[in-house]
């Protein structure tokens, strides 16, 4: 059961994960500063969740609360997660954790399209959260 949710996850995952298009992706975006958003795909389990502040992040990875460092520069529509730190409980559905916080590291762009935040590897689509 367990690898047929990971292969199933992994499946939603490369289904969303698309190249965006649009000239958005590297332009100028709204402040996301004191934001609250919740990711848009459904998981099993708890969840996760993004709050942004100006410099840093926390939130639920789906299992574990964590943080994180920010660098947001609206200007640009740049969003660079580092040092990343969890608690360390152990839950049923760590494998969205592990891929929720892999994706999060790996975001570089943001955009933002009325209540709803894609977070980007370059003009890859990685996540989609809806505003809380």
């Amino acid at each position: 059961m367990k690898h047929v949710f990971l292969a199933i996850f992994a499946a939603a995952v490369m289904g969303s994960c698309s190249t965006m298009s649009s000239s958005k992706v590297g332009s100028s975006q709204v402040n996301i500063a004191n934001t609250k958003w919740t990711l848009a795909e459904q998981v099993k389990g708890k969840t996760p969740t993004l709050n942004v502040e100006s410099n840093k992040i926390t939130g639920n990875g789906g299992c574990n609360s964590y943080f994180g460092e920010l660098s947001l520069d609206p200007t640009a529509g740049n969003f660079v997660v580092k040092n990343v730190g969890a608690t360390k409980m152990a839950c049923q559905n760590m494998e969205v954790e592990d891929n929720y916080f892999r994706m999060l590291n790996e975001a570089t762009k943001y955009v933002v399209n009325g209540n709803t935040l894609e977070l980007y590897k370059g003009d890859l689509l990685l996540m989609k959260f809806n505003k809380q």
